[in-house]
């Protein structure tokens, strides 16, 4: 398994109690702060090997979005992105944080904007890989899961495994190992993982994006749109859209690299938020 130092498995092992349940948290380094927020269906496993180049003159915060890797969501709450929207925002305030460069990939940018530009959370930079903010954004994937919902939630179990896993491989544009495969499907097992897993993809909808897409013109902050060059789950179109919406945007693409930029090219994509969040300290 592919760590963030070579040796020590990934692991956040801090907790948080939010208002809708408890969120795993890690903060890691010193210096200006930056917050990484994962997406669907990952976890902060996605950012292991981005952490350490960002550490090094960043302090980072990052964390399982509730209902996702570690964390786990209140009985009866959806883990929507207007949700996570405002745990993005309880979670700054709990870390002390005024105005942190915030980096989102795929709903983790929707959970982004929604946060600085609905919530009114301040940033400093703000970064958005292969997001999902402009609608509508959902796979054909997704929608079939949301549309069939009660077929997925009670096939066998092996059966919705193997659906899952060949969902998950085609993330990437690179081979993706066995065991990095197996540590993003962790979360995913059993029955209680399946429910969870369904309860996410259904809860996620372009209506909590709406606001923000409406507000990108009021975006200050310096922002990075970063995408993957093979990306087959948003098409890399969407990314110069998404740039040509955000006053100043700096629009950069990443070789060899599909929907988990991080995933394929985890150097790659360090080194331009390194470069990014650099070239704009607060």
């Amino acid at each position: 398994m592919r760590t963030h130092n070579g040796h020590t498995p990934w692991k956040l092992r801090r907790r948080t109690r939010v208002a809708a349940g408890e969120v795993a948290t890690g903060v890691f380094g010193e210096g200006p702060p930056v917050v990484l927020v994962h997406g669907t269906p990952a976890s902060s496993y996605l950012w292991r090997n981005v952490v350490p180049a960002l550490a090094r003159h960043h302090t980072v915060y990052t964390w399982d979005l509730l209902g996702f890797g570690d964390s786990r969501i209140a009985p009866g709450a959806a883990p929507s992105i207007a949700l996570q929207a405002r745990t993005l925002v309880e979670l700054t305030e709990h870390w002390g944080l005024e105005a942190p460069s915030l980096a989102g990939h795929d709903i983790g940018g929707g959970i982004v904007m929604r946060a600085h530009l609905t919530e009114q959370l301040p940033a400093s930079n703000i970064a958005l890989l292969d997001a999902a903010v402009l609608g509508p954004w959902n796979t054909p994937f997704t929608e079939h899961q949301q549309r069939y919902a009660e077929a997925y939630r009670t096939m066998p179990p092996h059966v919705f495994d193997d659906i899952i896993t060949a969902r998950l491989r085609t993330a990437t544009h690179l081979p993706m190992s066995d065991a990095d495969t197996a540590a993003y499907l962790a979360p995913w097992a059993g029955a209680d993982g399946r429910q969870r897993w369904l309860d996410q993809v259904c809860a996620v909808t372009f209506e909590d994006t709406r606001d923000a897409v409406a507000r990108l013109d009021r975006v200050t902050a310096p922002t990075l749109v970063l995408w993957g060059a093979e990306d087959q789950w948003l098409h890399p179109g969407t990314g110069d859209r998404l740039a040509a919406a955000i006053p100043g945007a700096q629009r950069a693409t990443i070789p060899e690299a599909g929907h988990f930029i991080a995933e394929d090219q985890p150097q790659h994509t360090a080194h331009a938020l390194a470069e990014f969040f650099g070239r704009h300290r607060p």
